[in-house]
Formats: structure tokens, C-alpha cells, sequence
């Protein structure tokens, strides 16, 4: 090998090791979640409906994303960020019933309408994953990351502006790890950005005002 070859292979080993972090970091159910413990600031009865949030971050995330780590242990998965998009529509159909779950739980509870905004805007891009997954491979990472930025700033105002700068971030981990390619995470950007956020705004304007 020569002297060139060694700083080359060092800086490619770093790269990786810096994207992995980033994927593992802000993947989908960590992203969501914090996106769901901050549905309830749009609502008065702070901080006592800040149970709310974490309660939907239960099944939305928790509840599916421990199904998905026994399925990969059973071997019926072939790993947590479910990379074969032939197994992600099977696992997003069992996502949406845990999420069905909840709601008729948070329903149950009282739960303010800024979550159950919240949670069904989740719905809307579990949705539409489930159906993209058979035909491509659209990034989940990208869409999550996306939405989750575009609503803390549409709740929180400008000063969170800075949150988006982790879009990018995440979108190139994705491709430097071959997770995805550019257009799938460009795709699952404008996605998530756009129509989740969408989805998100209008609910939010129809059932808290």
C-alpha cells in the first residue's frame, strides 16, 4: 500500500464512522419521538399534558420499534433500519395497528388535539412508505429527519432554524453509507419537509385552531 493509499483509507474510515453515528443518532424512532413530546406545547395544561406526548412516542415508536428488533433476532428482518425494502411494508402494516392502538388510547385519556394532530401526520407518512416500500426505496431517515425540523420550527418560531441543518446531515449519511441513493434521500427530504409537515400544519389549524 502506499504512503497515499493509508491517509485515503483512514479518511474513508472516518467518514463512515461519522455517518453510522449520524444514522444511529437521529433514525426514525428517535426523531419521532422527540417530535412527539413536543406535540402537547401547542396546547394549554402544560406541563401535565406532557404525558400525552410520551405516551404516543410509546406506540408509535417504542411498541413497533421493539417488534422490529425481535423480528431482526428471529431473523425474519435483516436489521433495525430494515434495508431489504422488500420486509418494510409488513413492518409498517404492524406499525399502523400499534399507532391505531394508541390513538384509540390517547382518545381514551383525553389526550390534547396537538397530539393526536401530531400522531396522525405520522400516519399519513407511514402510509404512504408502506406503499412506495414494494417499488423504492424512499428514505425513511430523510423523511423523518425533514418533517420532524419543519414542524419544530413551524411550532416553535425561527429560533429553531438552525434544526434543519441536520437534514443534510442525515441525508448524506445516508448515501455515504449506501443506505440510500441521493434521489431516494432527496425524495424522502421533500416528502417529509413538505407533505408530512403539510399534513401536520392542517391538522393542527383543524382540530386545535
Amino acid at each position: 500500500m502506499t504512503e497515499a493509499a493509508v491517509p485515503a483509507a483512514g479518511t474513508i474510515r472516518a467518514k463512515n464512522r461519522a455517518a453510522r453515528w449520524i444514522t444511529e443518532i437521529l433514525q426514525p424512532p428517535v426523531v419521532v419521538s422527540a417530535q412527539l413530546l413536543l406535540s402537547p406545547l401547542t396546547t394549554p395544561g402544560l406541563p401535565g399534558t406532557l404525558g400525552y406526548g410520551a405516551l404516543a412516542a410509546v406506540f408509535v415508536c417504542l411498541l413497533p420499534l421493539g417488534l422490529l428488533l425481535i423480528l431482526v433476532r428471529l431473523g425474519r428482518v435483516s436489521d433495525h433500519h430494515i434495508s431489504n425494502r422488500k420486509q418494510r411494508a409488513p413492518v409498517l402494516v404492524l406499525t399502523l395497528v400499534s399507532i391505531g392502538v394508541g390513538l384509540i388510547v390517547l382518545a381514551a385519556t383525553g389526550a390534547p388535539p396537538s397530539v393526536t394532530a401530531m400522531v396522525l401526520a405520522v400516519v399519513g407518512g407511514v402510509v404512504v412508505l408502506a406503499a412506495v416500500s414494494p417499488f423504492w426505496k424512499i428514505s425513511g431517515h430523510a423523511a423523518a429527519i425533514s418533517s420532524s425540523t419543519a414542524i419544530a420550527v413551524l411550532m416553535l418560531g425561527p429560533a429553531w432554524l438552525p434544526l434543519v441543518l441536520l437534514v443534510p446531515a442525515v441525508g448524506w449519511s445516508r448515501v455515504v453509507l449506501r443506505a440510500h441513493t441521493l434521489a431516494q434521500v432527496v425524495a424522502g427530504t421533500l416528502f417529509g419537509g413538505v407533505v408530512m409537515a403539510g399534513i401536520w400544519w392542517l391538522l393542527q389549524g383543524w382540530l386545535v385552531g
